[in-house]
């Protein structure tokens, strides 16, 4: 713990007083008195003995994300993680479909997994990346999946495709043109993966039965859905975290079409139903986090992980009793929790750009920290004066924790836990303090014998000093 005093004037008064004073010839002439009932006098208070422990995420639900992880990821320092994808497929439109006339045949269908933005968290350069796509056994329904789904799915592979993530070049394809000369465009950052043209037949062309096309239920009901994953053996290097747009994934199913002398050649689009779309998540963790996690580690470090992986809980045992022996004549002016990355632990796996932090009430239920609560008026500020945003020149985090500590110090709030926890960083606008299924990013943060390690900064004031 230590104890800094000081003394601060208003600025702007003192630069005026120089220049008048710097401007006269007879300064013994002007006296500027200060008041000392004017002067605001604090005390800095660094609290130190804040304990922080690795424990792992809640469960979260992974329907229709709008960022669908499709990982293996061999990190070093934290282990292996794991995810795969199952999703549902729909009929062209959504709705009944009619066959063109004609004599039909298959030139190629090709699954298409747009990138997200930042779509990838691993090693790009040293990995190459082995996909497979399989076809689901059970039907993906319309309701709650979460991240600890298991399915089950034919053994059969559909499509493979070997790769290089490479989420932020565009690609050049033909786009098929009806009645005319195809062209050639460019497309979003993506994977294409072709699939087995007798699937297209048994499901949707001249070998399914009539039921599969007449209504999407039918449709959906034969097919079920698909599995995608990432083949272990083919995929090589530490490998890393793809991220998709799901929402925007499909099959394309190139085609001719002949009737008679005339061969016209069309392309018509099975695509992934928007939301129904979810994640498999499943975390192997190293020897260094697994003790971590039973509390036997011997480095002291914490470990946070998006991917529904892990989160720290934090407690300030002394705060109460340190604050007690000060007498009730204190205020809290400001008070502010700096976490730190672990120096080096950062490269090549960046930190987690955002970090949130909450508490559980009394049924131990997620809720906002005071200075993070529009039902607070201590709170109404938003993230950017909550904070939690990684800071990348000097490697911390801050959290500005005022109400929270005031309300903890006076017995107004019980600490019925807090956390502080990897999150989506886009949501700018608002203080989010759900689990992140979205983000793959990690932090490491030094343990209590480290220089670096996690304190509270808080300046309060004695009224009668």
């Amino acid at each position: 713990m230590l104890y800094m005093k000081f003394s601060k004037l208003g600025l702007l008064t003192l630069l005026i007083s120089l220049f008048i004073l710097n401007s006269c010839k007879n300064q013994d002439g002007i006296g500027l008195g200060v008041d000392e009932n004017n002067q605001l006098n604090g005390t800095l208070f660094a609290d130190t003995n804040i304990t922080l422990n690795t424990v792992p995420e809640d469960s979260v639900v992974t329907n229709g994300l709008f960022r669908t992880p499709l990982s293996y990821f061999k990190d070093p320092e934290f282990g292996v993680t794991e995810s795969n994808i199952a999703a549902q497929l729909s009929l062209p439109g959504g709705s009944a479909y009619t066959l063109p006339t004609g004599a039909l045949t298959i030139d190629s269908a090709i699954l298409v997994l747009p990138y997200a933005a930042n779509g990838f968290y691993g090693d790009s350069l040293a990995s190459k990346f082995k996909i497979n796509v399989h076809q689901l056994n059970e039907k993906y329904v319309s309701t709650t999946y979460y991240n600890n789904k298991q399915w089950d799915y034919n053994s059969s592979v559909l499509g493979t495709k070997s790769f290089i993530a490479r989420s932020h070049d565009t690609l050049k394809i033909f786009n098929i043109v009806k009645g005319a000369k195809d062209t050639l465009i460019k497309v979003v950052p993506q994977v294409r993966i072709p699939i087995a043209s007798s699937f297209i037949d048994s499901y949707l062309f001249t070998e399914a039965p009539p039921a599969y096309r007449a209504s999407n239920l039918g449709f959906q009901s034969a097919v079920k859905g698909l599995y995608l994953t990432l083949d272990k053996t083919g995929t090589t290097g530490p490998g890393g975290n793809l991220m998709f747009t799901l929402d925007s994934a499909k099959i394309n199913i190139y085609y001719r079409a002949v009737s008679g002398t005339t061969t016209d050649t069309s392309v018509v689009t099975l695509p992934v139903q928007a939301g129904t779309h979810m994640a498999s998540i499943k975390h192997t963790y190293s020897a260094k986090v697994q003790a971590a996690l039973n509390s036997t580690s011997t480095d002291g470090l914490v470990y946070l992980q998006g991917l529904a992986g892990l989160r720290a809980k934090v407690a300030f045992p002394e705060i109460q009793k340190t604050f007690a022996s000060l007498g009730s004549d204190v205020v809290i002016n400001r008070a502010e929790l700096v976490v730190s990355a672990l120096p080096g632990s950062g490269v090549p796996y960046a930190p987690a750009p955002r970090l949130t932090m909450y508490k559980y009430d009394l049924a131990k239920q997620r809720v906002r920290l005071q200075d993070a609560a529009t039902s607070d008026p201590r709170g109404v500020n938003g993230p950017s004066y909550f904070d939690g945003f990684y800071n990348k020149k000097n490697n911390e985090y801050h959290f500005l924790v005022t109400a929270f500590v005031q309300d903890l110090i006076r017995g107004k709030t019980v600490d019925y836990g807090t956390f502080i926890a990897p999150v989506n960083p886009v949501t700018a606008t608002t203080i989010d303090i759900s689990p992140t299924a979205t983000y793959a990013e990690r932090t490491v943060t030094p343990g209590k014998n480290s220089p670096y390690r996690i304190k509270l900064n808080i300046i309060y004031t004695k009224i009668n000093q």
